[in-house]
């Protein structure tokens, strides 16, 4: 079996599983973030009164952080009234961090589980091993009654990645180079596994990065077989159990997808969907009005790291506004502590409080009509970021770095000595 049939075998109490088939799992975590609100609304109907395990729900306020309205602010207030009233033991307020991120700091991403969450880039946990995969709000309400989802059973895509990155080349080129060769509907409801030498000697924050964009193929759950660095960061991290689960190797695939990565570019998502992926070169020179660096995606330490590398010494273009948001407060006081923040602010850079703001564009840097944005966040569709006569291009924090310095949409590799 896959790893995707075997933690779904586990948690519905079967020996074997097979792609199709429907099964009635057991959830270890369940998260959700300020959508919460709906799957309380959802849950009530329901009529049962108290959630069947608080200590496996998991709140974290992360959307629209600190309140950007009235609206937003009555919504924050129940929340907390109903975690109060439930007993949730897990419940992150606005001065935590993005809700992956959370989830794998504070030890919740974790081989082998099965994890649900009222947010589509839930996959991200599948960087750890985890079945984690996004559900809308009464699935959610279900899981909150019951502690039980039912699944239909993927089949599953092994993805091969082979070669050296080059420098100035990460993993957020090396998923949007997947999305933009299979399209959005790529992976519809498969799940998929990394697996290659270029995987293998990812860190930790870059899987993450792969299982978190690989939804936008359409994967049900995105999985980086758990090895040595899983399991240090893991165990440096949890308090909970999880188990290791490998692939078989007579594992059945559905298909093989394998890709050499020893010479490619940057890549750019262009406006208005993720698969409208070019090499840098095809779009070099574009002006760009804005550049963010952060999100679920690509707020972490590294992400910062080669920013800072770029900007340091240099100041972020005249007609170009930088926006940087830190995935967590954990990473943002280590970038502080590292100087990281104080080389950003020099060249210019705004730092945002760890959410995610702009990225939805709910508040905090949203785009006006006519404005172009690159940015290192995990959608481009119309109106995403504001104004739907905007633009969003998508790439890796190096490359918005370097665009933030020219003013338009530059291949960092100059910066990086990697051309």
């Amino acid at each position: 079996m896959t790893i995707a049939e075997k933690i779904l075998a586990k948690a519905s109490g079967k020996k074997e599983v097979n792609p199709g088939e429907i099964v009635i799992a057991k959830v270890d975590v369940a998260m959700s973030h300020e959508n919460g609100r709906m799957v309380k609304k959802a849950f009530e109907k329901i009529g049962i009164k108290k959630v069947w395990d608080p200590e496996k729900i998991v709140i974290i306020f992360d959307h629209r952080i600190p309140a950007e309205s009235e609206k937003t602010a009555n919504l924050h207030k129940e929340m907390r009234e109903f975690v109060r009233e439930q007993g949730i033991v897990n419940f992150f307020d606005i001065n935590t961090g993005i809700c992956h991120q959370v989830l794998a700091e504070k030890g919740f991403s974790r081989p082998g589980i099965v994890l649900i969450g009222t947010d589509s880039h839930t996959t991200t946990a599948g960087a750890f091993g985890a079945f984690s995969t996004g559900v809308g709000a009464t699935d959610m309400a279900g899981v909150w009654a019951t502690g039980e989802i039912w699944l239909r059973v993927p089949s599953t895509i092994k993805i091969v990645i082979n070669g050296k990155l080059p420098p100035g080349v990460s993993a957020k080129d090396v998923i949007l180079y997947i999305i933009g060769q299979k399209g959005i509907d790529g992976a519809d409801y498969r799940s998929v596994e990394f697996h290659g030498e270029t995987v293998r000697e990812m860190s930790i924050a870059s899987r993450m990065v792969l299982s978190n964009l690989s939804m936008e193929m359409g994967a049900k759950v995105a999985f980086v077989p758990p090895d040595e660095k899983t399991l240090e960061y893991v165990k440096a991290r949890t308090r909970y159990p999880y188990e290791v689960v490998l692939p078989d190797e007579d594992a059945e695939y559905e298909d093989v997808w394998e890709f050499d990565v020893s010479n490619l570019s940057p890549q750019i998502a262009c406006p208005h969907t993720v698969d409208n992926v070019k090499p840098i070169e095809e779009v070099e020179g574009i002006e760009v009005h804005q550049a963010v660096i952060g999100s679920c995606t690509n707020g972490r330490l590294e992400d910062l790291r080669v920013a800072a590398e770029i900007l340091k010494g240099r100041k972020v273009h005249k007609n170009t506004r930088l926006l940087v948001i830190p995935a967590s407060w954990e990473i943002y006081k280590q970038a502080m502590k590292e100087g990281i923040l104080e080389v950003l602010i020099d060249a210019g850079a705004v730092i945002l409080n760890p959410g995610c703001g702009p990225c939805v564009g709910a508040h905090e840097g949203i785009l006006g009509k006519g404005e172009v944005a690159i940015s290192s966040t995990n959608r481009n569709f119309r109106g995403r970021m504001g104004s739907p006569e905007s633009l969003i291009y998508l790439g890796s924090p190096a490359t918005v770095a370097a665009s933030a310095v020219e003013g338009k949409i530059t291949d960092p590799r100059k910066y990086l000595g990697g051309k």
